[in-house]
């Protein structure tokens, strides 16, 4: 490797702090699936409300993640960061004392508060304090953090909840948290400075124009449908996988991690594909398959075509992601990334929001293919929304 292309001496420290907090970020959001029947057992509620602790943590991220972009502008990434994860931290050390279901699930839209700020955040200070030449790289480095949750994070925190307590992994986390936050204040280097103030206004004023262009808005509403087909289809999927091939947590821990194998591996080479062949046909083709198998999933004839289909399921969601985002970021120019990105972010956790309401009583009313069904028409209306946006034109890959 040339010496110009490594990262300068205090990049190292800064990266791993945001590796950090977007580990621990994703670790316990995505946790919670596969420990709903953990928290079934331990509140005896009734299975047509356990999305509801998924969507007030969906829905506060929705509602976070859409002022996150003009805060940070106005007082620094820097700062959104070191408040974020030091809330993030409070948050889920207060599940130790969430003795019932609508306690957690009050804690629950805590959190969604912190992490409503984190992500964009992430990677935002990025691409303010790493050069250019480097930025690739850094970013690529910080965004393994997303897949790092779930590859390690969720089989760690299904183990913890079914050895102990299903408040176990959230405190676990809350210790990391805690880290992430003291790094924060001591390693990140400074950012470019905020205005000092934020404008109402003009926040508004941005996003109405971002809504008023055709391209734009038909990808937040794709956001919003993808969210909608995941969350739909994904949250009552331990449990039904649990009660219909009597599957223990070590196989739902099993199913998670090699999921996120397949998803880290498979968005980090799509990546790469889509430079050549292009990010619209990669994210067209990725959706329509992915809705097609999950309508197969119900139809599995065991635990293991389950885990075969699953590995499959996962990779194509990293197919997906990776060019989609690449693609979005290129519709607009570095003076409304920013706002795009955070409505972006704001209406998929709105459709996640929704999605896991409605699979609760869909799921108790008809069964898990119910749920399968709306994670098909979610993927396949995204994919139709999808095919209507224009691709810029991209740079040429040097190599």
């Amino acid at each position: 490797m040339e010496p110009d292309s490594q990262l300068p001496p205090r990049y190292p420290l800064v990266l791993a702090t945001l590796v950090g907090v977007l580990f621990v970020s994703s670790a316990q959001f995505l946790v919670v699936s596969p420990i709903l029947p953990r928290i079934a057992e331990a509140t005896s509620v009734p299975e047509s409300q356990l999305g509801v602790v998924v969507t007030a943590y969906a829905v506060a991220v929705g509602l976070c993640a859409f002022v996150a972009g003009p805060v940070s502008d106005s007082f620094g990434r820097r700062a959104v960061l070191r408040a974020g994860t030091t809330w993030m931290a409070v948050a889920l050390m207060l599940h130790g004392v969430a003795t019932g279901f609508w306690s957690l699930v009050l804690v629950r839209f805590l959190a969604g508060t912190a992490s409503g700020f984190l992500g964009g955040a992430a990677m935002a200070y990025v691409g303010d304090v790493v050069p250019d030449r480097y930025r690739g790289r850094a970013m690529g480095i910080v965004a393994s953090g997303f897949a790092a949750g779930q590859v390690l994070g969720i089989p760690i925190g299904a183990l913890l909840a079914a050895r102990v307590d299903y408040r176990t992994p959230f405190l676990a986390f809350g210790v990391l948290m805690t880290l992430c936050s003291a790094a924060c204040w001591t390693v990140l280097v400074p950012g470019p400075p905020g205005e000092g103030k934020l404008r109402l206004d003009t926040a508004l004023a941005r996003y109405r124009g971002i809504l008023a262009e055709r391209d734009l808005l038909l990808v937040n509403l794709a956001s919003l449908t993808m969210m909608v087909s995941v969350s739909g289809f994904i949250t009552y999927e331990p449990l039904w996988i649990e009660r219909t091939f009597d599957v223990e947590e070590n196989g739902i821990a099993l199913l998670f991690g090699v999921g996120g194998l397949a998803n880290a591996a498979m968005g980090m080479y799509a990546g790469r594909l889509s430079d050549r062949v292009g990010r619209k046909v990669l994210v067209l083709f990725a959706s329509t398959t992915l809705g097609l198998f999950m309508m197969t999933t119900p139809f599995m004839p065991s635990y293991l075509a389950i885990l075969g289909l699953f590995v499959v399921t996962m990779g194509l969601v990293g197919v997906r992601i990776s060019p989609l985002n690449a693609w979005v970021t290129g519709l607009v120019d570095h003076k409304r990334r920013g706002s795009l990105m955070a409505l972006f972010l704001a209406t998929g956790q709105v459709g996640f929001a929704l999605g896991s309401a409605v699979a609760g009583p869909v799921f108790a009313t008809w069964g898990f293919v119910a749920c399968a069904a709306i994670g098909m028409l979610g993927a396949l209306l995204a994919t139709a929304l999808l095919a209507g946006v224009s691709e810029p034109r991209q740079a040429a890959n040097p190599g």
